[in-house]
């Protein structure tokens, strides 16, 4: 007997349908074909010890599983379930019938217990497509499929369970509750107003924020780079819904906790100096997401970036740009999104005290120029800030207590410029029909930059005085012209004005 079930694989962090046919002859042997894994491949012990467990036997027969395409290679153990279903249909224990309209994910355990699986965000997608009843999905994934709102599910915590519920009335094939996202993001993050100070820096965050605009912090050590760095997701929008289910289902394709995620908050990467370029960008035998793409919606924060590897900040590049990376190996070609903030800090000089106001540095100028140049100047081109970040005096620090009254700006405060200032950008794009494809004025291309952004004469002259005397790339214009555009928006104004290009550009010349 033949029997043809649904279930699903990934390829990156697309899921791909994978056709499931188990067929039982006359003969010996199990064979698994369709460029299985070894995870797959030993599926065989995992499955006939579940099916003993739980009371049915293991066909004596000549059994062939096929996964359909056969040249797309196959990992994981998500199709356990799946396996064992078809092989108590095909062998005629089980009616089979009504699992065939269902996509199957599940990893099964000695005792028939089925186990977490990765991808199912990703996954559900399959079943939409395939226009199928529903999905059948572990227990443990439950919080993952909660988000799911386009098809009906079926979690179960065993083999067992479901076998029953197969045996029982239509009415237990009930779909779950589904969680409205909230978009309200976790309290439980650092807040501007404990930053004293840094009055510049912190309007630099606002503008970074507000555009989606990369940032290069540069000061001594002990100034509050890291700080100001972190405490920048504080004030940035919440997830849209349709972000939301694309972080969610990233980080899950990828194993990583997605507690943060569910809260609204956007992403905050912050990889070590040590990180290898692979880890940076993803990759691997079968690819998985790299930082780049964990920071997809957020922000990717480097520490220290002159101490990261230079072979390892190229690569960079070209995502800052496209807003994703293509991954190329010898089993084929995957696509991962990256559209991420770059916030980066980096002290002035090996000693870190270059420029300080009370200590003297102790480099060379040969050793400064060398340390420097980790960054080259293709990627330095494409960070719109760079300001100086300028140390607080400490004694100033050991005077302030919850009694001193500071004009220090809060989160929510600064929040409330950003938000605003995104609501234009969104209404700009939407009467111009480019909502689809930009959401902010970092996103836009010089075509655009043309047909949206007003300049005023004396701001065109400041601009064209300043290319001639600094001779400026078209590529350093169009950045700042978007930075303006920035702080046009946080004020209010449908003009670019020469105020506005001359705050864009000292904030990128404030070092």
């Amino acid at each position: 007997m033949l029997v043809k079930l649904w279930s699903s694989a990934l390829h990156g962090i697309e899921a791909k349908p994978i056709r499931i046919e188990v067929a039982i002859h006359q003969g010996i042997g199990y064979h698994m074909v369709g460029l299985p894994d070894n995870a797959i491949r030993e599926s065989w012990h995992r499955i006939e010890t579940a099916l003993k467990t739980l009371g049915y036997s293991m066909p004596r027969q000549k059994i062939i599983v096929n996964l359909a395409p056969a040249d797309l290679r196959k990992e994981g153990s998500s199709f356990d379930l799946c396996i064992a279903l078809g092989i108590l249909g095909a062998s005629g224990q089980i009616d089979i019938e009504r699992f065939t309209q269902y996509l199957i994910l599940g990893e099964l355990s000695l005792d028939g217990m089925v186990k977490h699986v990765q991808g199912i965000l990703a996954m559900s997608k399959v079943a939409f497509d395939l226009k199928l009843k529903g999905l059948i999905l572990p227990e443990k994934n439950r919080l993952q499929g909660q988000w799911i709102n386009s098809m009906p599910m079926i979690f179960i915590a065993s083999l067992a369970e479901l076998l029953s519920q197969n045996n029982a009335k239509e009415e237990c094939f009930e779909s779950p509750s589904r969680k409205e996202y909230s978009g309200i993001a976790s309290t439980d993050i650092p807040d501007f107003k404990d930053v004293y100070g840094q009055t510049i820096p912190k309007r630099a965050m606002q503008i970074a924020a507000a555009g989606g605009h990369n940032l290069l912090l540069i000061g001594p050590p002990g100034a509050g780079k890291t700080m100001l760095s972190r405490c920048l997701p504080s004030i940035l929008p919440t997830l849209s819904y349709e972000e939301f289910i694309e972080t969610l289902s990233i980080h899950e394709v990828a194993g990583q906790n997605i507690d943060n995620i569910l809260t609204g908050l956007r992403p905050f990467r912050d990889p070590h100096h040590t990180t290898s370029d692979v880890a940076l960008v993803g990759g691997g035998r079968f690819p998985q997401p790299g930082e780049i793409s964990l920071a997809h919606n957020g922000v990717l924060f480097l520490d220290e970036m002159y101490e990261f590897k230079r072979s390892t900040l190229e690569v960079l590049r070209q995502p800052i740009e496209s807003h994703k990376i293509t991954i190329s190996r010898s089993n084929g070609k995957v696509e991962f999104p990256a559209r991420f903030m770059l916030i980066a800090s980096v002290n002035p000089c090996p000693c870190g005290y270059l420029n300080h106001p009370a200590i003297q540095c102790t480099c060379s100028s040969r050793k400064i120029a060398q340390y420097q140049s980790k960054i080259s100047g293709p990627l330095l081109e494409r960070i719109d800030l760079q300001i100086g970040v300028e140390p607080i005096d400490a004694k100033t620090l050991l005077e302030v207590d919850s009694t001193t009254k500071l004009d220090n700006q809060s989160s929510e405060v600064l929040r409330e410029g950003v938000l605003q200032a995104r609501q234009r950008q969104m209404d700009r794009f939407n009467a111009t029909g480019l909502n689809e494809q930009i959401m902010l004025n970092s996103m836009m291309s010089s075509a655009q930059i043309k047909a949206l952004v007003k300049l005023d004469d004396p701001g065109r002259k400041l601009l064209q005085h300043t290319i001639d005397k600094l001779n400026l790339s078209a590529r350093l214009v169009h950045r700042t012209i978007k930075v303006a555009l920035t702080i046009a928006d946080l004020e209010g104004c449908d003009e670019v004005g020469v105020n506005h290009l001359s705050e864009a550009l000292q904030l990128r010349c404030a070092v």
